[in-house]
């Protein structure tokens, strides 16, 4: 990466219920392209068909890949992979050369997308308020969201104090990041996901409430900790985040005993979505049968 190249991070978005990762590079957006081909082509295999369709228009003297960069996304695995990715305009090119009846719906939400964006960094209310919104329409509680919310506050405290305490961004923050998580839960980061039976969903948007206020009681806890200790350096913020993580531990310990039920829970509400549509799907044929 050239001194010129800033980053915000990775995320998902969606398009028709079809994930598309993206990451945010030099203020603007550069999505996956292979993501972007199988929303386009609905082919079981999008990569073999981006190979194939790089290949065809060789052939005829254009270079698609020229319209790429390659970025490293998560995969599947929860590992980062260089990944051929494209901003709206390469997007846009790379759209001609798939015949598909989507094109044009997903060129307008591409706009519609960058749009967002630029209100975004102009009044970021605004991306505050498309969360909460997304949360709602995906059944999230007002109360649960309102956790999400503090939590997310919580936590940039936590990473500006890191920033500014000669922590790196990228590996450094994951591994303080894994320290406060597997302190107070037990589990790694990776392996709460796995619990959760999560991939490239983001752990946060998946947790419980308890889990989510717990989480913020570790983070909140590391940071003052570590202001109180004038933490610089990775050393001295591995064990203020070993201490930040056992504050939130026994208040987990503390309310399992008095509850007798774990923490720590394996729903996701990829499966409460899927166990809501089936409630609504047996309760029409209920109403038919009668």
């Amino acid at each position: 990466m050239n001194a010129k190249e800033t980053e915000v991070g990775d995320s998902i978005v969606l398009f028709e219920n079809k994930n598309i990762r993206r990451k945010w590079l030099n203020d603007e957006w550069y999505f996956s392209v292979v993501d972007v081909v199988g929303v386009l082509t609905e082919s079981e295999k999008p990569r073999d068909y981006w190979y194939r369709l790089k290949v065809r228009e060789e052939e005829i003297g254009i270079q698609l890949s020229t319209n790429c960069r390659q970025l490293k996304l998560p995969s599947d695995d929860g590992k980062l992979y260089l990944t051929d990715c494209a901003n709206r305009e390469g997007l846009f090119r790379i759209i001609q050369s798939i015949p598909s009846k989507k094109a044009e719906p997903f060129k307008r939400w591409l706009a519609k997308i960058g749009h967002e964006r630029i209100q975004e960094m102009s009044d970021p209310s605004l991306a505050i308020d498309r969360a909460r919104e997304y949360w709602r329409k995906h059944g999230r509680s007002e109360s649960w969201i309102q956790q999400r919310m503090m939590g997310q506050e919580t936590r940039n405290k936590l990473t500006d104090h890191w920033k500014n305490s000669d922590i790196k961004e990228g590996k450094e923050f994951a591994v303080l990041t894994n320290i406060i998580h597997e302190e107070w839960s037990g589990f790694t980061v990776n392996q709460h996901k796995k619990l959760k039976d999560l991939t490239t969903q983001n752990l946060r948007d998946h947790m419980t409430e308890a889990e989510l206020i717990l989480t913020a009681l570790a983070e909140l806890s590391t940071r003052e900790i570590a202001e109180k200790d004038n933490a610089i350096g990775m050393a001295k913020n591995k064990k203020a985040a070993k201490e930040g993580g056992s504050v939130a531990k026994k208040a987990r310990i503390a309310l399992e005993e008095r509850t007798g039920k774990k923490v720590v829970s394996q729903d996701n509400f990829l499966t409460k979505k899927h166990m809501l549509e089936l409630e609504v799907v047996n309760e029409t044929e209920v109403k038919k049968i009668k």
